[in-house]
């Protein structure tokens, strides 16, 4: 028998190697629960030659500033809306200046990284209930007339005040400036459906909380703006309406990351977890300034202001990174729609 020693097991046996490593493939795979077992154990993804299954968006860090400008626009058009009503009249330039400043920043964040102008007023060509992006447009474009109507507005001279364009103007641009507060969750919120309606995992995933996250920190970004340049006496609506922003933004942010599956380690490793944990921290510590100093020190409830707005321009930077991270490896992509396919 050439080739083989008398006595020794033959290639394949069940006493060979061949066959020992065959009872631990067959134990490897034995399934829970008394189900038939497998003869290989279970496989780990890989895509072809190790590349992406996504295309990473090629978006840059533009939208994600102009996400956070647009939610200071909505939440300061709010906080303007309120002092207008409540007879707050610093607070309320303050804010409707503001919140114009953050529309014109945001639009000219979204225009430069779509490179034509042009594009969006294609968009308004048609209105599709069904898509995120047109009904988005659709929120922007009545919202801006009314933010506009109402800086305008503020920016009269004194001197020009009795003239009859300037009374017309200051007329009109209060209801105006009503009607664009009260579209302004909308605005806060469409960017969210827009980002969690495509096939990114890190923003897919996350689709039923993320518009409440986006909510809360624009609220807690436009009361904090409102902090930052009224003075005290004026400033209680705004105060109460950062606290409510940045304690719902905490809170559906830490119920977004419990329910998410393995998508939740791209928002918890490298530089997404930096910008969120910062964004956290910074977020608490204004949450805690407005609770405790902000009615009572200027420099308390500036402080706080400041660290409410940086808190939501990181969390928004956060989330639009850790989208990014999410298409770079297959598992984020693959292994959810496995699950979900075994739940179905």
């Amino acid at each position: 028998m050439t080739g083989q020693h008398q006595g020794e097991p033959a290639a394949g046996s069940a006493n060979g190697h061949g066959g020992d490593r065959r009872a631990q493939m067959f134990q490897a795979g034995r399934r829970p629960g008394g189900g038939e077992p497998t003869v290989v154990p279970d496989a780990e993804f890989r895509s072809y030659y190790g590349r992406p299954v996504l295309k990473a968006p090629v978006w840059e860090w533009k939208i994600a500033a102009y996400l956070f400008a647009g939610g200071l626009a909505a939440g300061t058009a709010v906080v303007g809306a309120g002092a207008d009503l409540t007879g707050r009249p610093q607070l309320r330039r303050a804010s409707w200046l503001g919140s114009f400043a953050a529309l014109l920043a945001s639009m000219w964040f979204l225009v430069s990284d779509l490179g034509r102008p042009e594009r969006f007023h294609h968009m308004l060509r048609v209105a599709k209930p069904t898509s995120p992006m047109s009904v988005g447009t659709w929120i922007l474009t009545a919202f801006g007339p009314g933010v506009g109507a109402a800086a305008a507005a503020e920016l009269i001279p004194p001197r020009w005040r009795r003239s009859w364009p300037a009374r017309l103007l200051r007329t009109l641009s209060r209801p105006a400036g009503l009607f664009s507060a009260a579209t302004a969750p909308g605005v806060a919120s469409y960017t969210a459906v827009l980002l969690s309606h495509t096939a990114v995992p890190g923003w897919n995933e996350a689709r039923g909380e993320l518009p409440f996250v986006f909510v809360g920190s624009a609220a807690a970004s436009g009361g904090g703006f409102g902090m930052l340049c009224a003075p005290l006496e004026e400033a209680g609506p705004a105060r109460a309406f950062a606290a409510v922003g940045a304690a719902g933004e905490l809170l559906a942010s830490r119920v977004m990351e419990h329910r998410m599956g393995l998508v939740r380690e791209v928002y918890q490793q490298g530089h997404p977890a930096r910008l969120r944990r910062a964004s956290e921290l910074l977020t608490a510590a204004g949450l805690a300034g407005t609770a405790l100093l902000a009615h009572r020190s200027r420099a308390g409830a500036a402080a706080s202001g400041l660290a409410l707005l940086a808190g939501s321009a990181l969390q928004r930077f956060g989330v639009f990174h850790a989208g990014v991270e999410s298409t770079k490896d297959p598992r984020y992509v693959v292994i959810p729609q496995r699950e979900r396919l075994n739940r179905g």
